[in-house]
């Protein structure tokens, strides 16, 4: 049974529905594991890539990045994974950059099972980092599980980008960069804004499927720049950045994290 479109393209999804994309969240989950597992000084953005493509052969999935190419982008995605290291924040392409010690890494991944999409995102040390660099991403990571607690039945995407902004604290946040709605396409309607105000913005109902993505910088500052590959977006000042996502159904019993 398909899901029910309101507020003119936003689709609340069926209960089978939700456990196809929890299928595809399971691919997103293991494969992210997997990856984690092999990040040390001395491996290759390039290597990692190829651990993921992989993961996606062996359960029979497909990239929901690979080859995706948005208008603004000047080529299509050139791989599985975005991998974005210290001060690059988000879509990193997985060239054949080496990793050194002291570094931070943002994984971010999709993937397609029948027809439905799972993304998700964290973001790791490669090796000892700085307590400067733990703490960047205990944040992000802390902002995103208070995010997810706000997304219930009853409740406003506000609500959701508030809890975000409250955590994240002296922290940058992305300007005009947050989560989306997930389905049979990877980006579908609505917005998940890293901020926001409590009670207001789109009701949440049972049966939304959204990716929440908070994207923290280390020095405060909230600009961002594109980089010559096109794909790439950085820091403004060199900064650090954390970036965590996962894929949650809006349900009767509260949010189900579907790609853990």
């Amino acid at each position: 049974m398909a899901g029910i479109k309101i507020y003119g393209m936003v689709t609340l999804r069926s209960q089978a529905e939700i456990e196809r994309m929890r299928a595809a969240g399971q691919v997103v989950g293991k494969t992210l594991r997997r990856v984690t597992d092999a990040v040390r000084p001395g491996v290759s953005l390039a290597e990692l890539d190829a651990i993921a493509v992989a993961c996606l052969k062996e359960h029979g999935a497909r990239s929901s990045f690979l080859d995706y190419h948005p208008s603004w982008a000047p080529m299509p995605y050139p791989g599985v994974l975005c991998l974005s290291v210290d001060d690059v924040i988000v879509h990193g392409l997985p060239d054949g950059r080496v990793l050194e010690a002291g570094e931070i890494l943002s994984i971010d991944f999709g993937a397609e099972v029948d027809g439905y999409h799972g993304d998700a995102a964290v973001t790791v040390p490669v090796g000892e980092v700085d307590d400067e660099a733990r703490r960047l991403m205990e944040t992000t990571r802390a902002a995103l599980t208070a995010a997810i607690e706000a997304a219930v039945p009853g409740g406003r995407m506000g609500d959701v980008g508030y809890a975000v902004e409250t955590i994240a604290g002296p922290y940058g946040l992305l300007d005009g960069y947050g989560g989306h709605g997930v389905g049979t396409a990877m980006h579908e309607d609505p917005h998940v804004p890293n901020r926001g105000r409590p009670g207001r913005g789109l009701r949440l109902r049972e049966g939304l499927v959204i990716a929440i993505e908070p994207m923290l910088i280390e020095s405060g500052v909230c600009e961002g720049r594109t980089l010559a590959d096109g794909w790439s977006v950085a820091t403004v000042d060199g900064s650090r950045a954390a970036h965590f996502e996962h894929t949650i159904a809006i349900t009767a019993d509260g949010p189900l994290v579907l790609t853990a």
